[in-house]
């Protein structure tokens, strides 16, 4: 099986001299529970206690399985920074067949991991490729105010060449935009209020060229509107290539063009308006710089989401040292592992699934 070549290179973090259970199959047995709907330490005991037969049709289990003890302190010794270099190299093999595209980070708080301390929750950077919907990345930050320099390191942890990064504007940074070109990856990111001159002077720019050459904004003009739900929502994309009127847009690496993005949601007679501004690197059509602005949200939906609604992340209950942030990169993994499947099915469906039928299963796992 793929997975197992990349993973047996991880060190054993127990140090008890009698070890019962091998590596491999506490690890077989934990990812083979969380695709069959297992929450917690205890369902992936009954689930290997139930499916014992079949487990040992990949895995010897010479010990039969682990109590749910056993598995938390196993799954908690592994090193968490060991433990990602052999998820990062299944993905990258995955990605090398599928080519690197347009790649989305954004953070997410495992709320169930909190103790008594409201501040203590992990909180991970993860990131996702958008085109195939994979989980490519995660890692550890301490709290939502260090995400800037946990990007920044994760940035040097992937394999962004010749991709498309997009982040939200807590990232609009100068050293994240330089760190982005030095390692050959265009960007697509928000910027806001944190780089307070640079965006009046965008927005001072788009009323020059509205006033004084409207014809340049329509010939670069992207619009689409959205209707479902008793909900209309109208998006205009406008973009300007940088020019020597912008004092400040020497200061940021490889920036080639900005964009205003102006949204109106007219719901139960209600009308929103709103104005966004983004950096890039692209010099592609406004339509296809759209479709990444758009797109980088997704992260939000396919993953954040079907981590909460279908692998119950925030209601888990995993909170002693490193088990909480293993135990959120296997879901990561078993999230990759059903959304690459050929099944035809929504991710929970393919869980339901597995979670009764062995061929599945098996199907999931080995592809």
């Amino acid at each position: 099986m793929s997975f197992e070549q990349h993973f047996k290179t991880l060190q054993d973090g127990r140090t008890d001299i009698n070890i019962s259970y091998d590596l491999m199959d506490v690890i077989f047995l934990t990812l083979a529970a969380l695709l069959s709907g297992a929450e917690g330490w205890q369902d992936i005991q009954r689930f290997g206690d139930s499916k014992l037969d079949w487990l040992r049709q990949y895995r010897p289990f010479k010990q039969g399985i682990p109590r749910r003890h056993t598995i938390a302190r196993t799954i908690g010794a592994l090193s968490p920074e060991h433990l990602l270099e052999c998820f990062v190299s299944w993905v990258n093999e995955v990605r090398a067949c599928k080519g690197h595209g347009h790649i989305a980070i954004d953070g997410k708080t495992l709320k169930g991991s909190r103790g008594k301390d409201r501040h203590s929750a992990l909180h991970l950077l993860s990131a996702m490729a958008i085109d195939s919907g994979l989980v490519i990345c995660q890692q550890r930050s301490a709290g939502k105010k260090n995400e800037i320099q946990t990007v920044q390191e994760l940035l040097d942890v992937l394999d962004i060449r010749d991709a498309c990064v997009t982040l939200d504007a807590m990232h609009c940074q100068k050293a994240t935009v330089q760190k982005l070109r030095e390692r050959s990856a265009d960007y697509v990111i928000q910027i806001k209020a944190n780089q307070k001159q640079f965006l009046h002077e965008i927005e001072a720019y788009f009323h020059k060229v509205e006033r004084d050459s409207p014809e340049i904004l329509q010939a670069h003009r992207f619009e689409e509107l959205d209707k479902g739900h008793g909900r209309l929502e109208q998006r205009v994309y406008d973009s300007l290539a940088i020019s020597d009127w912008l004092t400040q847009a020497t200061d940021w690496s490889g920036l080639q063009r900005i964009i205003r993005v102006r949204r109106r949601v007219e719901f139960e007679h209600k009308v929103r308006d709103e104005v966004s501004y983004y950096l890039t690197s692209l010099t592609e059509e406004t339509e296809n710089i759209a479709q990444k602005i758009r797109r980088h949200w997704h992260i939000e939906n396919s993953q954040h989401w079907v981590l909460d609604v279908v692998f119950k992340e925030d209601d888990s209950r995993i909170r002693v040292g490193d088990a909480p942030q293993n135990m959120a990169l296997f879901r990561r993994f078993a999230l990759n592992l059903a959304r690459s499947s050929s099944i035809r099915d929504s991710i929970k469906g393919k869980l339901k699934q597995a979670s009764w039928n062995d061929q599945v299963r098996a199907q999931l796992l080995f592809g």
